[in-house]
């Protein structure tokens, strides 16, 4: 599952005190839902149910293996008391605070934020539901919705490690995705001995054994399409090739870097971290975009940041900044299988 969620959460009782439900609906960082479940309470309080509701939340986002949280609560004391900007007074809600608390700070970072009744609407609505039940409600997710396995061609010229990354959000099912083929560009990287240890179907197509780049591209398009690839994957691929017709806006990379800056010819690995470095620059990230036949200059998917430190070198910088693009692939990736992009004068569109 993704690793930063999001809940909506929203609790009532008919009476206060009085019959009372809890519920949250729990979304992934690409929107696709992962849970949405109400809880019938009996005879409680409306604090009560919209403490229960953050609750539940947290304790299905645990078990979805996220680290990262963004709760909505419409419940505006609730979300004053948690962010510190209100005293628990009651005791029948201090341990629920309490716990509510202890779960929060079992995430590496989370945030709790009020959004008015109007926008949180599934959340109430499965409140209603159980209390007009009187009982729980699980809303199961369409059964359609990424039933297909999406299916990967992926370009490597050196170590592999984007490609297991990848592979390991497959494993984890974190991706309904599979890999037919490996492309190198090079024999003998780490890369082509990882993914054969991995059990990949692995080929070798180095530019110096085609006469030009037509060639070399043909060949490329003949495996991909041997392969019956939907989208392929450049991880540190360094090799330019003429993307064909057919692969138009299905040849992703990830740059490490905000695109447009600090891209282009000769950009890549540590040049990139040293010139940002140089710049000054404050913030520093990652780029997924689809490719076209010039660097580094097809149309943006995602983009991630993150700091620059003041006592960072290229690697630390590097290290930091490959944190989130082992989110930021598997994200577009997934919104790529999940039919949510389209591209529209050159901007890439994500559909909700």
């Amino acid at each position: 599952m993704s690793e930063s969620v999001t809940a909506y959460t929203d609790g009532g009782s008919r009476g206060n005190p009085g019959p009372a439900a809890a519920a949250f609906v729990l979304t992934d960082d690409a929107g696709t839902q992962l849970q949405a479940r109400a809880f019938y309470l009996g005879q409680t309080t409306n604090n009560v149910a919209e403490y229960t509701a953050v609750q539940k939340a947290l304790e299905a986002a645990k078990e979805n293996a996220a680290k990262s949280i963004t709760v909505f609560s419409d419940s505006e004391l609730l979300v004053r008391q948690i962010n510190g900007q209100y005293k628990v007074k009651s005791d029948q809600i201090r341990p629920l605070f309490g716990k509510t608390i202890e779960l929060l700070d079992s995430f590496d970072n989370w945030k709790v934020k009020h959004v008015t009744r109007d926008k949180n609407t599934q959340a109430d609505e499965l409140v209603n539901r159980a209390l007009n039940l009187q009982r729980d409600i699980e809303i199961k997710a369409d059964p359609r919705a990424n039933k297909k396995r999406i299916r990967l061609g992926v370009l490597i010229s050196g170590g592999g490690t984007t490609l297991m990354n990848i592979l390991e959000y497959i494993k984890q099912k974190k991706l309904n995705a599979e890999i037919p083929i490996v492309i190198s560009s090079r024999s003998t990287v780490t890369g082509v001995e990882r993914a054969k240890n991995a059990g990949l179907n692995v080929k070798i197509i180095r530019k110096k054994d085609y006469p030009d780049i037509d060639e070399l591209s043909k060949q490329i398009e003949e495996e991909l399409t041997a392969a019956d690839v939907d989208l392929v994957i450049q991880g540190g691929w360094l090799c330019l090739w003429q993307i064909p017709p057919r692969y138009e806006n299905k040849v992703m990379n990830i740059h490490p870097a905000l695109l447009p800056s600090f891209g282009g010819k000769g950009m890549w690995g540590h040049h990139v971290h040293e010139a940002v470095l140089k710049a000054g620059c404050k913030v520093s990230g990652c780029t997924v975009h689809f490719c076209t036949n010039e660097y580094d200059a097809g149309p943006i998917i995602i983009q991630r940041t993150c700091p620059v430190k003041d006592n960072d070198d290229p690697d630390t910088l590097a290290a930091r900044v490959f944190e989130q693009e082992c989110i930021a692939y598997p994200q577009a990736i997934r919104l790529f299988a999940e039919n949510r992009l389209f591209v529209s004068n050159g901007v890439v569109k994500v559909k909700s």
